[in-house]
């Protein structure tokens, strides 16, 4: 099954690009180049702009400014520990501004500075309490920390600011199906998808959700609506498979699990599982040679397997349905 996830985004500085070719005096001009550079995805070329914009004299919230912008470069670049010294910066420069808070909660989210995230979203939210993503995000910081409660708390907070947030629906709903609330759950997957119909994870855990209510025809519709969306995902192909098992569909779950191995060669829980429908459709040689495989890849497996490979050695044959 996929594991649940959340979504966050950073909120980015917006300010004027310089025209081009215009000549370069002031730090604004450097930053206003800066983002035109990342705007057109040269992310080394608008850090170097920042960077002289920088080291030039200016007033405070012009320097921060361009601490947060090169702090959003190089989040771009996966310099995570650099963007958070930037994002640092700029609160010296600037203390009363949120989206320097919010940005360094997010990273540090995403390094798994929890604590020091919640704190960051925290006073984002002090100064602009009607910061939505502030709250969806400290909701991801709480979940991370394992209290569902305080986490469905600040996505329904989001929620009441804003009644169209699709992502923060999905993350109470992911919250909800870690607490086993799984009607809740579903809900809350329907209402991301009214508004955001191609959210795709959203099909995928309202599956997960519909099939551990044993609501298998559900299930299935909702991983196929999202292989629909994004045909290459294994994950979502073994979900499927796992439902049609669950339906005695064997033969679909075969062709499921196959989709799962083109995708991922390496799978070896899906050999096995393939290898076990195999020898119920009463196939044992392919089923044989799943099963070798399975078990080489991960031996750990032989010992799951090897009472059932015993009960139907001899076992007549199923028909196919």
């Amino acid at each position: 099954m996929r594991r649940l996830s959340f979504h966050v985004a950073l909120v980015l500085a917006a300010t004027c690009v310089v025209a081009s070719g215009q000549k370069l005096k002031t730090a604004e001009d450097y930053n206003n180049r800066g983002l035109e550079k990342q705007g057109q995805g040269d992310l080394d070329g608008a850090i170097a702009d920042y960077t002289v914009a920088i080291e030039m004299k200016a007033k405070p919230g012009t320097l921060a400014t361009a601490y947060n912008n090169r702090a959003n470069a190089r989040t771009s670049k996966n310099d995570l520990a650099g963007a958070v010294a930037d994002y640092s910066k700029a609160i010296e420069l600037e203390p009363a501004n949120e989206e320097h808070y919010y940005n360094r909660g997010v990273v540090l989210l995403a390094e798994g500075e929890t604590d020091r995230a919640i704190a960051d979203f925290t006073k984002a939210i002090e100064l602009s309490p009607r910061l939505a993503p502030a709250y969806n995000n400290r909701g991801n910081a709480r979940k991370t920390k394992g209290d569902l409660d305080g986490a469905i708390a600040d996505y329904t907070s989001a929620l009441e600011l804003n009644s169209k947030y699709a992502v923060a629906f999905y993350n109470r709903g992911a919250a909800f199906q870690d607490k086993g609330n799984l009607e809740s759950a579903i809900r809350d997957y329907s209402s991301a998808l009214q508004l955001s119909p191609r959210f795709t994870d959203a099909y995928v855990n309202r599956g997960t959700a519909k099939q551990a209510r044993q609501d298998f025809d559900g299930a299935i519709a909702d991983y196929t609506s999202a292989l629909q969306l994004k045909a290459d995902d294994a994950g979502t192909y073994f979900a499927r498979a796992s439902a049609r098992e669950s339906k005695k569909d064997l033969a679909g779950a075969v062709a499921d699990y196959s989709k799962t191995l083109d995708l991922e060669p390496q799978n070896a829980q899906a050999l096995a599982n393939r290898g076990a429908l195999k020898m119920l459709l009463g196939q044992p040689d392919e089923a044989k040679a799943d099963f070798d495989k399975a078990f080489t890849l991960d031996p750990s497996l032989r010992a799951k397997f090897e009472e059932f490979i015993r009960q139907h050695q001899r076992a007549k044959p199923r028909p196919l349905r």
